[in-house]
């Protein structure tokens, strides 16, 4: 599954994960894990790479988002 999403996202253009979250994070967007995610997988803020700014719920979500434009969740 990794190989097969890793030719779909070169076909679309898309840079590779570790390249595309190194873009968002040097735009001075917020990245940030999924609290329930994190919990599911057992993932602790040392299992994230550096330019997470910590694990938060939904709601504290959409609290630092206010007034700003989400573009995922």
């Amino acid at each position: 599954m990794t190989h097969y999403l890793e030719r779909k996202m070169e076909k679309l253009d898309i840079p590779p994960i570790p390249e595309f979250l190194d873009m968002i994070a040097d735009t001075g967007a917020g990245l940030y894990g999924c609290k329930a995610s994190c919990d599911l997988f057992e993932l602790t803020e040392d299992d994230l790479i550096d330019p997470v700014k910590g694990i938060i719920t939904v709601g504290e979500f959409y609290e630092l988002a206010a007034g700003g434009q989400i573009i995922f969740t």
